[in-house]
């Protein structure tokens, strides 16, 4: 269990006060009148609305970001409860589902004057979003405001998301408190014999026991000298002595996440493994080491890269060795060669290098940081640097 008081669930109502605020400063200098979200992640970064009703794709959810002023909530009925605890006071609903009509008139009328003065309200189109509604009553939202300009917001809100405030930073360390916690108990609740699934099924038990909301993310493999797949459900195969385990988890405290791996060997491990593991924790070294204000995400590919290419040549098939981290698992920026995002103070990252061996194998290795003006500070208890063994 975590021994030190958790931070507060929630914020107060000047966090989402101060993010409109920069968002609305930033909409001015792109001359945005507005900018329209519909997404969880975006939708609870301006209200606070958290909830797991995100779940069911039968209702869509609207929130607008005006020039000035409050963000105005047009959700479905059975939300008006729950948001109207957050810290907005313009709410307007209907019953729903209704799909001859899913508040996309509340959504006209709203945008009417804004289409009238023929100005351009934001949405996001780019990388890692998506439209959340019909495709159909977006087409009719358009046909009915012909007048609206709609821009990209995409680089916008990301930017804004990227760097992360006091509160939010107490929560990320918080949950990769908790992951770490759950993962120094691995030795003593995985063992040979015990069939992968289970594995899985008792790390979920000790993260929830080590005081995580929830382990909607846990993925890995075992096999023996190392593992070729990470993202298949785990099997019935019994781990057995000379295998390497991998377990990477994203656990939630308050509706963040964190996003890390830990490698072990079940009985012993050989020279391959051993080595890999090696590399990649002095990977892990570098790409912490580059993590500082001014560098680029491109220079924390190459910073990892030329450690790993010791073992492996084949120059990153997995496309980046890691990423943003936040409310989302995984968020922007990416740790690849193609993105030159500057780091900031105050953005939390994984740290995640990994590469192949032997014969169709891989391993990866990963941390949680986040950039101070000094460097990286971890927020995961950093892993030991000799490919620990169980039993």
């Amino acid at each position: 269990m975590q021994t030190t008081s958790p931070p507060r669930r929630g914020f107060d109502d000047a966090e989402f006060s101060q993010r409109t605020a920069n968002a609305q400063a930033l909409m001015a200098d792109a001359g945005l009148a507005g900018l329209l979200v519909m997404t969880e992640a975006e939708v609870r970064y301006f209200t606070g609305f958290h909830t797991l009703f995100w779940q069911s794709p039968t209702r869509p959810w609207f929130v607008f970001v005006p020039a000035t002023g409050k963000p105005i909530a047009i959700i479905p009925e059975i939300g008006a409860a729950l948001m109207r605890g957050c810290w907005i006071d313009d709410i307007r609903t209907w019953s729903a589902p209704a799909p001859h009509d899913d508040g996309i008139s509340l959504l006209t009328d709203l945008l009417l004057p804004v289409a009238k003065q023929g100005a351009t309200i934001g949405i996001m189109k780019g990388h890692e979003t998506q439209l959340r509604m019909p495709l159909a009553d977006w087409e009719q939202l358009m046909a009915t405001l012909p007048g609206l300009g709609i821009g990209d917001a995409t680089g916008l809100v990301q930017g804004l998301r990227m760097v992360k405030s006091t509160a939010e930073i107490e929560k990320l360390s918080q949950i990769c408190g908790i992951g770490s916690a759950a993962f120094a108990k691995v030795p003593e609740i995985i063992h040979a014999g015990q069939p992968l699934e289970e594995s899985f099924r008792a790390f979920r038990i000790a993260a929830i026991e080590a005081g995580a909301d929830d382990v909607p993310y846990l993925v890995g493999g075992a096999d023996r000298g190392g593992y070729a797949d990470v993202i298949s459900p785990p099997s019935r195969r019994p781990l057995q002595a000379g295998d390497v385990l991998m377990l990477d988890t994203g656990c939630t405290w308050d509706g963040y996440f964190c996003d890390f791996d830990r490698n072990w060997a079940i009985g012993t491990a050989d020279d391959a493994a051993r080595r890999a593991y090696d590399v990649l924790w002095r990977a892990t070294e570098a790409g912490i080491a580059a993590a500082k204000p001014g560098n680029t995400c491109s220079d924390l590919f190459q910073a990892m890269s030329a450690v790993i290419a010791e073992m492996d040549t084949s120059g990153g098939d997995v496309g980046r060795l890691g990423h943003g981290l936040g409310m989302q698992l995984t968020e922007q920026p990416s740790h690849a060669a193609f993105d030159t995002t500057v780091l900031t103070e105050n953005m939390v990252l994984t740290i995640e290098p990994s590469l192949s061996y032997g014969n169709g194998l891989m391993m990866v290795h990963e941390e949680n940081i986040v950039v101070s003006a000094n460097g990286a500070r971890l927020l995961t208890t950093r892993a030991v640097p000799d490919l620990p063994v169980i039993g």
